[in-house]
């Protein structure tokens, strides 16, 4: 399967964040490193995964779910 990878520039055009929101908040606290997004070797560029990004939303606005979050709990809006 191939996946969009977006970089945060791109991803806040298709989300209603700002791009230095989703570096500095959503990246460290609402997306997983490795499903929502990956690094590049050494770790210096990072592309979000737009498939995943968009059903996570989609399931959270649909099913009244929730987004996963990196300490384990859940992101419900």
């Amino acid at each position: 399967m191939s996946y969009t990878l977006l970089t945060a520039e791109q991803l806040s055009k298709r989300v209603p964040y700002c791009t230095r929101h989703i570096r500095d908040y959503l990246k460290d606290r609402i997306f997983i490193e490795g499903y929502h997004y990956v690094r590049t070797p050494g770790g210096r560029r990072i592309f979000f995964v737009w498939e995943r990004i968009e059903s996570d939303l989609m399931n959270s606005f649909t099913k009244g779910g929730s987004i996963p979050m990196t300490s384990g709990g859940y992101f419900n809006g």
